[in-house]
């Protein structure tokens, strides 16, 4: 089976849906797929990758379960539609499968209607299937409003097959695409023989120190000896993670008479990644609200590093802090990079305005520490909770760790290979 994805960022860009596809191709190659990558011209790529449209020994790339990838995309705006037919008619794969996130495609709508673009061609095409890896509407025009909620659906409308990665967003469109017939989630309504499933993502980041790693020096390199408490968060800034609640949750903590009054936050990885512009601003804010609290020396960074080395930042830590505002969601690769690493993690439970019920693979003082959004006191306290008892972090890291087997590569290649087949 020849399978092409489509994706706005692809590594060496700095993101999550270019990691999770890099993630998902070689898992999908490793099953004997040949994977094809659509993605974005990239001059840090450029350097270091021939354009597969000279390659022609795919079978190598099948056998060392790599992706044979097309960096062919010089803009995400109408005249992407040109450049991805072209793959599309040389390589004739048997599914196209794009996997969207607003931002990663310039917040354009071109990429929304590639599926109906493909129907209306009058030639023989590919299935086509698209992963929704969050809801999260393109820009249009000023006071567009809900008209940019309907190009989000069409883009599921003109997909045979539509996965959500996770029960809400599932539940979403459930209500917005018709009704669920059976264990394989048809739905009714246009096109005939429209799916809905899911399928997690799983973690981004494998777990593996660096050659001769130490925990001790790691954490003095951060200014943290034996007795004090090192916290961490793990993703670009955004303005869904929740950092200023995280902030205001360490200035209220900081000098305490506690375990957590001697405390460190190390943010772990790129600051803003390469697809979402609204990320810089929200930067912005995070640092001006570091510089106003007084937290500059108590905020670190690790900037942009290497997998061992988010793994070694990992290590490092006794607690990770991701209070998302909307909730804890199997959607977010920064909990599922967290739960694979056996860290004991303070998250969220939905926000109520959300009406989207918490993972219930999520349990709170088992696997994670549950806290409401947006509320830096209750954040605190969970923190100095876990900060004083190195048995309930014991008891968190060893429960995350075991949650996290749920989301293997493996299992998630095979629950495409499913998808595949069903649609070839």
């Amino acid at each position: 089976m020849r399978v092409c994805l489509v994706t706005g960022e692809f590594p060496p860009m700095q993101g999550g849906v270019g990691d999770y596809t890099n993630e998902l191709s070689k898992a999908l190659a490793a099953l004997g797929i040949e994977v094809h990558v659509i993605t974005s011209k990239s001059q840090h790529a450029a350097r270091n990758t021939q354009h597969a449209t000279r390659i022609t020994h795919h079978a190598s790339h099948v056998a060392q379960h790599a992706p044979i990838l097309h960096r062919v995309v010089e803009k995400w705006n109408w005249d992407c539609w040109r450049a991805i037919a072209g793959i599309v008619q040389r390589e004739q794969p048997d599914v196209l499968h794009i996997q969207y996130q607003a931002a990663a495609y310039a917040m354009h709508p071109a990429i929304n209607f590639l599926p109906w673009r493909l129907r209306w061609s009058g030639v023989d095409r590919p299935r086509t299937a698209v992963t929704l890896h969050d809801l999260r509407v393109p820009y249009l025009f000023p006071k567009a409003g809900p008209l940019r909620w309907q190009v989000v659906l069409a883009l599921a409308r003109g997909a045979d097959a539509v996965i959500a990665t996770n029960e809400g967003d599932r539940e979403v469109l459930r209500r917005e695409l018709g009704g669920t017939r059976g264990g394989s989630q048809e739905l009714g309504g246009e096109p005939p023989g429209h799916r809905l499933f899911l399928i997690p993502i799983g973690s981004n980041i494998k777990p593996v120190l660096p050659a001769g790693y130490d925990r001790a020096a790691q954490r003095a390199r951060w200014g943290v000896g034996p007795d004090g408490i090192l916290l961490c968060h793990f993703g670009f800034m955004n303005e869904r993670k929740g950092i200023e609640t995280l902030l205001h949750a360490l200035k209220a903590l900081t000098g305490e008479a506690s375990p957590a009054g001697d405390l460190r936050l190390l943010m772990i990885g790129g600051k803003v990644g390469s697809s979402d512009p609204t990320n810089v601003a929200y930067l912005r804010r995070v640092e001006g609200l570091i510089a106003g609290l007084g937290l500059a020396e108590r905020v670190l960074w690790t900037g942009f590093v290497s997998p061992e080395e988010v793994s070694a930042s990992f290590a490092a830590a006794d607690v990770c802090v991701l209070p998302y505002r909307e909730g804890a969601s199997f959607q977010h690769g920064t909990l599922m990079a967290a739960l694979a690493h056996g860290m004991p993690i303070v998250t969220t439970y939905p926000n109520p305005k959300s009406k989207i019920p918490s993972p219930k693979e999520l349990r709170d003082r088992e696997n994670v520490a549950l806290v409401s959004p947006d509320d830096p006191q209750a954040l605190a306290a969970a923190i100095r909770e876990l900060a004083g008892s190195p048995e309930l972090r014991r008891r968190l890291g060893e429960g995350a760790r075991e949650l996290s087997r749920l989301f293997d590569w493996q299992c998630i290649a095979a629950q495409h290979l499913e998808v595949y087949r069903a649609l070839a």
